[in-house]
C-alpha cells in the first residue's frame, strides 16, 4: 500500500502532543516542588562548546531554543515543501482556506493583544507571542474531541498550524533578529550556497548535507540572525527529487528520519526547559496586568476570531471551499484548538522579554499556559457538541 505523508505526520503529531503534555505537567511540578532549584539550576546551567575556531557558551534553555529548535524548524521546513511540490498542499483549492484561516488566525491575536496593551501600562513588544499554533496539542486534541468528525477537518488543521509555523518563523527572522555580524552572515550565505551547490550531485552522501547544515546553523548563530532561519532555508535547498526510482529523495529522507525525534524528543525537552515556572512569585495582580491579560486573551478570543473571520470571508467570495463535510460548528471548535500555542508561544515569549527577568518570564509562561489550556477546553466543548448533533 502507498504510504500517505499526511497521514503519517497526523499520527505521529497526535501522539506527539501527549508527550508535550507531559513534558509541561512535569515541568511545573518540578518547578514547585522541593527540586526547584535543581530544575532551575539546570535549565540555566551553561555549556560550553568549541569546535576549532567556533566558541560558543549558553545555558541549557538557550542551547535548547538555538539548537535544537533548529532542527524542528529544519523538520517544519522540509514538510512544507514536500507537501507542496508532492503532497496534500499540491491543490490550490485544498491549500486555500487553511491559508486565509492561517493568515486570521496570526492577525486575530496581535490585534487583540495591541488592543489589551495599548494603554499606558501595557507593552506592545509581546504581540507575536500568540500568534503560532502548537499543531501536536491542536491535534491530540482533536483527535480526543473530533472522534467521528469528518477527516478534513484534520487535514484543515494540519495545514493551517504549518502554515502558522511558516508565519512564526518570518515573524522571528524580521522582529526578534539582533544586530548583524556580516562576516558569519556571509559564511552562512556561502555555506548555503554549498548546500544548493551539492543538490545538484543527485547522489551526495547524507553526510554532506549533515555537515552543510550544522555550518549553516554556526554561522548563522554568531551572524544574529535567529537560528530558525537557518533550518528553514535549508531546507528549502534540499532536493525533493529522488535519487533514484526505488529510493526516497534527500528531502524526504530527512523529514521521515528527524520528525520522530522533534516529535518525541526535541518538542517535548523544549516544553520541559521552558514552560517550568514558579506559582508563588506569579501573584493573581500580576496575572491581571495587561501583558498576561493580553496573552490569554489573544489566545483565548483572537485566535478564533480571526481564524473565523478570514475563513469566513474566503468562503463568502468563493476564494475557497468548506473542508467535505465539515460544518461551521466544526469549524468554529478547530478554531478555538488553535489557542494552543504552548511551545512556539513560549519560544516567542523567551525572544520578546529579557530571560534574565524570572519574573517576567514566569508571567509569560503561565499566561502562555493558561490561554491554551482554556482554548483546548473551550475548542473540546465545542466540538463534542458538534459531534452529539450528528448522531441520531
Amino acid at each position: 500500500m502507498a504510504r500517505r505523508p499526511t497521514l503519517d505526520f497526523l499520527k505521529t503529531e497526535t501522539g506527539a502532543g501527549v508527550a508535550l503534555a507531559l513534558a509541561v505537567v512535569m515541568a511545573l511540578v518540578m518547578a514547585n516542588s522541593p527540586f526547584a532549584d535543581d530544575y532551575f539550576g539546570f535549565i540555566h546551567a551553561p555549556i560550553p562548546i568549541r569546535v576549532g575556531d567556533f566558541a560558543q557558551t549558553l545555558d541549557v534553555l538557550a542551547w535548547t531554543r538555538d539548537g535544537l529548535m533548529t532542527v524542528f524548524f529544519l523538520v517544519v521546513g522540509l514538510e512544507i515543501k514536500y507537501e507542496v511540490l508532492r503532497g496534500e498542499f499540491s491543490s490550490p483549492r485544498r491549500l486555500a482556506l487553511p491559508v486565509f484561516a492561517a493568515v486570521g488566525g496570526m492577525a486575530g491575536p496581535a490585534l487583540v493583544y495591541l488592543v489589551v496593551n495599548l494603554g499606558a501600562k501595557g507593552d506592545v513588544s509581546g504581540w507575536p507571542i500568540a500568534t503560532p499554533t502548537d499543531v501536536a496539542f491542536s491535534l491530540a486534541a482533536l483527535s480526543v474531541f473530533g472522534r467521528r468528525l469528518p477527516e478534513s477537518l484534520r487535514l484543515f488543521l494540519l495545514t493551517l498550524a504549518v502554515a502558522d509555523d511558516l508565519g512564526a518563523i518570518i515573524l522571528i527572522g524580521v522582529v526578534y533578529s539582533t544586530s548583524l555580524d556580516e562576516g558569519a552572515l556571509a559564511g552562512a550565505v556561502m555555506a548555503l550556497g554549498g548546500l544548493a551547490a551539492l543538490s545538484r550531485w543527485r547522489t551526495a552522501p547524507r553526510l554532506f548535507y549533515a555537515i552543510g547544515f550544522i555550518l549553516v546553523w554556526a554561522f548563522t548563530l554568531k551572524s544574529g540572525i535567529n537560528t530558525s532561519i537557518a533550518g528553514f532555508l535549508c531546507a528549502m535547498v534540499t532536493p525533493v527529487d529522488p535519487r533514484r526510482a526505488d529510493q526516497d529523495s534527500m528531502l524526504k529522507t530527512f523529514m521521515d528520519g528527524l520528525h520522530p525525534y522533534v516529535a518525541y524528543a526535541i518538542l517535548p525537552f523544549f516544553a520541559f526547559v521552558s514552560a517550568g515556572f514558579s506559582i508563588g512569585t506569579v501573584g493573581w495582580r500580576e496575572l491581571l496586568g495587561p501583558v498576561p491579560v493580553g496573552i490569554v486573551a489573544a489566545l483565548l478570543l483572537g485566535k478564533p476570531l480571526g481564524v473565523m473571520a478570514a475563513s469566513g470571508l474566503a468562503v463568502v467570495t468563493r476564494l475557497a471551499r468548506r473542508p467535505l463535510g465539515a460544518r461551521w460548528s466544526d469549524l468554529t471548535g478547530v478554531a478555538m484548538l488553535c489557542g494552543a500555542g504552548f511551545t512556539l508561544s513560549f519560544f516567542l515569549g523567551a525572544l520578546a522579554y529579557p530571560r534574565a527577568d524570572e519574573g517576567a518570564q514566569g508571567l509569560i509562561r503561565a499566561a502562555v499556559t493558561i490561554g491554551s489550556t482554556l482554548s483546548i477546553a473551550a475548542g473540546g466543548a465545542l466540538l463534542t457538541i458538534a459531534r452529539r448533533s450528528r448522531e441520531p
